[in-house]
């Protein structure tokens, strides 16, 4: 007797499963977003265990949490040291990577180069099932990639990616990208919530079972997070992000998830024609100032995961011709914007509400942090008074609502990185003071935000 189909109501948007259709998903508030998904019977395939692999029900033993050696997962670079970076030192085998970016920041790319250098010296399979083989082979000959060793395989269906797989016996596996595969007996189109959710748990036990690292590539929305159900994030073991816009030579690798490593690491790369290049120090690059510096410029130190880096913001105060004066915020959080203008306006008696603020990070970083308070004050103060700051001044600091500065994390290893690239004064929180003089530096500590703007002058 044939097994009955079964029914679900799916949203497409955050995943949400329901036991009949509605007109909106409570949980993410999407209308028309909830979707009928038919799934057919478990295939026997969906259960079998790959080849190499001694587990399953009751196969594995129980251990003591101090007898599991360590020795038995090696972690191997990526060839890339901005990449190891982010991964937290490597690849781990048996780990599922995603990479998230939008169309033409360079996923393909930056993949291919490290499966090049990888294939040199272990077996890799690249999996593509967007572009033709003859596209991804003309993108390695203008990079001048070797090609020699590489295997390559155009496939969409999941359980024939994974019995090539087998075949070949690859450490490291690309999939390009997990949106367009599909498994036979889900009975929805590719790139739908259930075949996306599907296919990744999918290639997440063959990671597992085989030990063979998994690196999945996955696209982002309007909004800038990643496409598919949220449960995707929560299969994989690490998620990244290559950030940067189209008019810029520079991308951003951030993390976003990482089970073996920090998720708060930034790597940073040029795109090139030759491919993805590695800045090694990005300080420099994203401190390539005009010669006159004009007034609502500063640099602030940002700590990003295990080192400082050097950026720079701006600010430009206008008068409004609006009712609502704008507030823009690019790179920042808006919502702080807003909170910091009312702390100077109460604290530092320096009154905005009828101009327009717009403030920027220049390169394209995003600054997550709270250290670019007291920096973003200044530079707007700066461009309210139409006062350029000392092109040798830096600044970090978190400001709180009483208008106090607040010491923030690393401060010492900041005011190194500020002294290294030649500033020679800087105003920081009073917590962050150091205990001994820099030689070359004057370091100004300031416990409010009147001392700091005294300090400006």
């Amino acid at each position: 007797m044939a097994s009955k189909s079964k029914t679900a109501y799916v949203c497409n948007e955050c995943g949400a499963d329901y036991s009949k259709w509605q007109g909106q998903c409570s949980e993410c508030g999407t209308w028309n977003s909830v979707v009928e998904v038919r799934l057919g019977p478990t295939a026997s395939n969906r259960s079998a265990k790959f080849e190499g692999y001694a587990g399953g029900a009751g196969g594995n033993p129980v251990q003591a949490l101090a007898d599991i050696s360590l020795g038995d997962l090696p972690r191997f670079g990526s060839g890339a040291g901005e990449f190891d970076r982010v991964l937290g030192g490597g690849f781990v085998p048996g780990s599922v990577v995603l990479i998230g970016g939008s169309p033409g920041a360079g996923k393909s790319t930056l993949l291919l180069q490290t499966l090049c250098k990888l294939a040199q010296r272990m077996s890799a399979l690249y999996v593509t099932g967007e572009e033709s083989l003859q596209q991804v082979a003309m993108r390695a000959k203008r990079l001048e990639l070797p090609t020699d060793k590489l295997q390559m395989l155009s496939e969409t269906s999941v359980e024939a990616v994974c019995a090539a797989a087998q075949t070949v016996g690859p450490k490291v596996m690309v999939v390009d990208s997990i949106q367009v595969m599909h498994l036979n007996d889900i009975q929805s189109a590719p790139g739908s919530v259930s075949q996306v959710r599907e296919s990744a748990a999918y290639l997440t036990r063959f990671a597992k079972q085989t030990g063979t690292v998994v690196i999945l590539v996955g696209h982002v929305t309007k909004d800038g997070s990643l496409a598919g159900p949220k449960v995707l994030e929560h299969m994989i073991d690490c998620s990244v992000l290559l950030e940067g816009d189209n008019d810029s030579r520079f991308r951003t690798l951030r993390g976003h998830k990482n089970r073996f490593g920090a998720v708060n690491e930034l790597g940073v790369f040029a795109m090139t024609e030759q491919g993805m290049k590695e800045v090694s120090n990005p300080s420099a690059i994203f401190l390539q100032r005009a010669e006159d510096v004009a007034s609502g410029s500063v640099v602030m130190v940002m700590w990003e995961g295990t080192r400082p880096l050097l950026v720079e913001l701006q600010a430009l105060v206008d008068d409004s011709h609006l009712g609502n004066p704008r507030r823009v915020a690019v790179g920042l959080d808006q919502n702080r914007l807003s909170m910091l203008l009312a702390v100077l306006h109460r604290h530092g008696g320096v009154m905005v509400g009828d101009q327009d603020v717009f403030v920027n990070v220049v390169g394209g970083v995003r600054v997550m942090e709270t250290s670019a308070d007291l920096a973003l004050l200044l530079a707007i103060v700066s461009s309210f008074r139409d006062r350029p700051l000392p092109e040798d001044l830096m600044v970090f600091g978190e400001v709180g609502l009483s208008g106090e500065i607040r010491p923030v994390p690393s401060g010492q290893e900041r005011l190194r990185e500020a002294f290294k690239h030649g500033f020679k004064r800087a105003i920081v929180p009073k917590g962050n003071a150091p205990r001994e003089k820099h030689p070359g530096l004057e370091v100004v500590a300031v416990k409010n935000l009147s001392e700091a703007l005294d300090a400006i002058g």
